[in-house]
């Protein structure tokens, strides 16, 4: 007896369906063709081809949002946290553009499709850096009133190490160079700065 069509089957084939002819060509016609199915058993599960594309799409991020977690448990300073964030975030774009250009491709064009989804890729990542600037306050080595619209900034200040439009400039010489001056930019510019006392202690 054949196994029952799941939804998680269904996007694991629209992935390597994606993979294989780009999201301009391929169709749900083709992801039944991979499961050997009819395309009405993809629709009881997705009701249209938007929604497919959209429920691959969010598999996606929902992998690179589990990947990105901060590691709070390895002994490392807010800051130290903060830059092997932002770090793995450039280096995993930076090698999906390089080393698999068709999918990050096909990945930009899913996410545009959907502002909804953006909104959620956003969201989770802006959160994680807002755990990670809050733990910084806890321990007195951050210094921000407000958590969230601070990962918000930081977000926006790093944009050219993880913004899609940026791509082509990650192959620069320089970006090395140019990385490392923001973050160091952005890591100085949070730290805690405890003001003199009148008496001059420090």
């Amino acid at each position: 007896m054949a196994e029952a069509l799941t939804a998680e089957a269904i996007l694991v084939a629209t992935e390597e369906v994606l993979r294989r002819y780009g999201p301009a060509k391929a169709t749900v016609v083709d992801v039944a063709k991979a499961l050997g199915v009819s395309h009405g058993s993809v629709y009881r599960h997705f009701a249209t081809k938007a929604a497919l594309r959209e429920a691959v799409t969010r598999r996606w991020l929902s992998a690179i949002h589990e990947e990105m977690t901060p590691a709070f448990d390895e002994g490392l300073t807010a800051a130290e946290t903060l830059r092997a964030w932002l770090r793995k975030l450039f280096e995993n774009k930076r090698r999906s553009h390089s080393e698999d250009l068709e999918l990050f491709t096909t990945y930009k064009t899913l996410v545009n499709e959907s502002s909804g989804v953006v909104e959620y890729h956003l969201e989770h990542l802006v959160g994680q850096l807002t755990s990670i600037i809050s733990a910084g306050v806890e321990t007195q080595e951050f210094s921000t009133d407000d958590a969230a619209r601070t990962a918000q900034a930081v977000w926006d200040a790093t944009q050219m190490f993880h913004h899609p439009a940026h791509a082509r400039q990650w192959g620069s010489p320089h970006v090395e160079d140019e990385f490392d001056a923001v973050v160091s930019l952005v890591v100085d510019g949070l730290r805690y700065n405890r003001v003199p006392s009148a008496t001059g202690d420090a």
